[in-house]
């Protein structure tokens, strides 16, 4: 049996290991990554800064901004009370709608006694009118009357006249000549009371048309308070103004009494505007006419467009009741805000669901041209701004 040994192996077999050597980690790639990370996030600060791409969306944005629309108060003209309600809560109603109804009884009243007045006042004209015409034929009457009492008179004196220069030597006897100057004396006070009754007659005349100024203006007036009565009349239906939507109406009941201006209900019209407050830098690349857009809060972000129609020329503190007093004390520069006025195109989507003092965000698009300012359909549907 040959035994096989195991024998060990030489040092020329063995693989040869380096020596084992500590090396620090290399930094180079953390260190550029952070740079890269850093460039990036400065970039991002500075576009975000200026307003730039994506930021920006291609121009300045707000979201200081608003809706704005007018909300009219509706109020009765008269006051009485409320026979019929025909609108309910945020009902939408149209221009020249009944809304509420007054009671008229009263009103009707008032008609009725002022056109009885002015029947009045018309026959008292009429009667003037046909009294003057009547002191006016008379006049005429006395006018002839004098003229013949006038002849009378003229042949009275001649008779006189041959009387008196045949008495003297007999030719006519002296009770011829008293006759004929009786005769001439009656004629002379005929004639002076022909005269007299002309007078008479003017004046009488005068008399009538002066009163025909003041019937006539009794008419005037009594006309004057018809007219205002059926106003008066008219005014107990309350209408509609405009298009647009009612707000609260659960005020105004039947039955109840209300006063001249008393506030029943608000109606808000159709026409929408938006005014955007952008910081003072903002709008030195805002111009009239340029592209706007603006998102809505309240209707889940959903986008609308339209364009600058006007923009301020003060900003807003200018406007409020107490102005920032910086003269005095340590100043802090604050960026003011100025208003732009952006009008909303018509026939979008939605549009019918703006309401005023809605927030908004606003963009301005100041890398296209400007177009002209919208016209009054592009400021809404319906109407047009102020």
């Amino acid at each position: 049996m040959s035994g096989q040994t195991d024998q060990p192996a030489s040092s020329e077999d063995a693989p040869k290991q380096p020596p084992a050597t500590w090396r620090p980690p290399s930094r180079t790639i953390p260190v550029l990554l952070g740079m890269m990370v850093l460039a990036v996030v400065i970039v991002l600060c500075i576009l975000s800064a200026f307003e730039l791409t994506p930021f920006g969306a291609g121009g300045p944005h707000t979201d200081d901004s608003y809706v704005h629309g007018r909300v009219t108060v509706i109020a009765p003209q008269v006051s009485g009370y409320i026979a019929r309600v025909t609108v309910n809560d945020y009902q939408r109603v149209h221009k020249g709608d009944v809304l509420v109804q007054i009671d008229p009884s009263s009103y009707r009243a008032q008609v009725e006694q002022a056109q009885a007045n002015v029947a009045s006042a018309a026959a008292n004209l009429a009667n003037n009118q046909q009294a003057r015409e009547t002191a006016a034929a008379q006049l005429q009457q006395r006018r002839a009357a004098l003229l013949s009492a006038q002849a009378s008179e003229v042949r009275a004196r001649r008779d006189f006249d041959r009387a008196r220069a045949l008495v003297g030597d007999g030719s006519v006897s002296r009770a011829i000549y008293d006759q004929d100057e009786a005769t001439l004396r009656s004629a002379r006070a005929t004639v002076a009371q022909a005269e007299a009754d002309i007078a008479a007659g003017v004046a009488a005349v005068d008399s009538a048309r002066v009163q025909e100024r003041s019937l006539a203006a009794n008419l005037q007036n009594a006309q004057a308070a018809l007219d205002s009565a059926k106003i008066d009349l008219s005014r107990t239906t309350i209408t509609a103004a405009a298009d647009g939507r009612l707000g609260e109406t659960g005020g105004t009941w039947v039955g109840a009494f209300v006063s001249a201006g008393t506030t029943l209900f608000s109606l808000v019209p159709d026409e929408r505007w938006v005014v955007a407050y952008f910081k003072e830098a903002q709008t030195a690349r805002i111009r009239v006419g340029q592209a706007a857009s603006f998102t809505v809060d309240a209707l889940g972000g959903q986008r609308f467009t339209g364009r600058v129609l006007r923009i301020s020329d003060a900003t807003g503190s200018e406007f409020s009741a107490v102005k920032p007093d910086t003269a005095t004390g340590n100043f802090v520069k604050i960026p003011r805000r100025i208003g732009v006025y952006i009008a909303v195109d018509p026939n979008q989507p939605l549009l019918d669901r703006l309401g005023p003092g809605m927030s908004v965000e606003s963009f301005v698009s100041t890398t296209g041209g400007t177009a002209p300012p919208a016209d009054a359909q592009t400021i809404t549907a319906t109407q047009t701004a102020p």
